[in-house]
This record gives C-alpha cells, structure tokens and sequence, in this order.
C-alpha cells in the first residue's frame, strides 16, 4: 500500500471528505486528490498535520507498520491475560470443591472450618474474576468501537444458559443439596467467559 492509499484510508475511516480535509490542513482539495492518487506527496509539515488528523503515527502513515504490530502485540497480550485469569480461577472453585470432599472423608475437621475454608477459597476466585473483569476491562473501554452482537455467539450463551438453569434446578431438588449447587452458577460464569475468550481468539485468527 502506497503511501497516497494509505492517505484515501485513514480519511475514510475518519468519515473526512476532501473538502473538509484540506479544509482543516489548509490546503486545496485538490492537492489532497493529488496526495492519495500519489502524484505527490505532502510536504514534511503536513505529514506531522496528517499524523495528527488521523491520530497515528509518522511511521505508520509512511511505512505502515507500527499500528499493526502494536495492535496484535496488546491483543495477544490481552486474550493471553485472561486466559490466565479464568483458568486459575475455575482451577481455584476446583480446589474448593475437592477440598470439601476430602475434608468430608479422609478428614475428621469441624464442619465449619471446612466450611469456612471452602468459602475463602471461593471469595478469593471469585474477587479475582470481579478484579480482573471491572478493572482491566474498564481500562478499555473508551477504547472500544461499538460491535454488532454475533447471532452465533448470542445462541451458544442462550443454549449454555438454558443448560446451566435445568442442570442446576434438577440436581438442586434431586439432592436437596442448595447450599452447595449454587456453585454450578460459578462455573457457569467461568465456563461463558472461556466461550468468550475462545471466541476472540478464534476472531483474531479469522481477521488476519
């Protein structure tokens, strides 16, 4: 990609016509017509103005380089984070779980201590999840263009929800067991935000 495609680009993902383009650089609209068929090319000050308008950098607009690598760098980095994140936390609730099985067999402890540990370990998965979730992500998203659902992905969340509530309600009233089923929601919750990551993943494959 010329440099001149490079301009007619970023001034149509800027929604900018050619008048209100040379307009804001103080040029003529057919100067900018020039610059993206690349019968010339801008002068050094322009170059900082268009770097500028379309709030990128000198080596992007000319080379065409930095934004690329940046961008995959920070979502690589991203999903990789996350990924992190939801497995040692649903590695965590695992814990938990086998924890009060041991503790109920091999183990002759209080119940409420086994209790008691079984809740703290829960807490600290769960705090991690909320802590990763409201704070990371809230750090992105004045960052974020606006999507469109995926229909697909949208399905899946309806069917895993729709599972997750007749396995929940059938083993809660078959064992009678409720103050331990409400764990399933917690896998749940785990299991939808590895659907999600995975699904990224698999967009960020697809766009390359």
């Amino acid at each position: 990609m010329t440099v001149g495609e490079r301009i007619l680009k970023y001034r149509k993902l800027n929604n900018l016509s050619q008048e209100e383009m040379a307009e804001k650089l103080n040029v003529s609209r057919q100067t900018i017509s020039k610059w993206e068929t690349d019968q010339s090319t801008p002068d050094f000050d322009k170059i900082g103005l268009l770097c500028k308008l379309f709030n990128i950098s000198a080596d992007e607009l000319i080379l065409g380089k930095a934004s690329g690598v940046m961008n995959d760098s920070g979502s690589d980095h991203k999903n990789h984070m996350k990924g992190l994140v939801i497995s040692f936390s649903v590695f965590l609730y695992f814990v938990a779980v086998s924890w009060i099985i041991f503790a109920t067999e091999f183990l002759n402890l209080n119940d409420g201590l086994v209790v008691s540990i079984f809740m703290i370990v829960c807490a600290l998965a769960t705090c991690l999840l909320i802590f990763y979730f409201v704070n990371h992500e809230k750090q992105n998203s004045s960052e974020k263009i606006v999507k469109k659902k995926d229909p697909a992905k949208e399905a899946i969340h309806t069917i895993v929800s729709l599972v997750a509530t007749c396995f929940y309600l059938f083993i809660s009233f078959t064992t009678n067991a409720w103050h331990i089923t409400w764990l399933i929601w917690l896998i749940y919750a785990a299991f939808i935000s590895l659907i999600d990551l995975l699904w990224d993943l698999r967009g960020d494959k697809g766009g390359k």
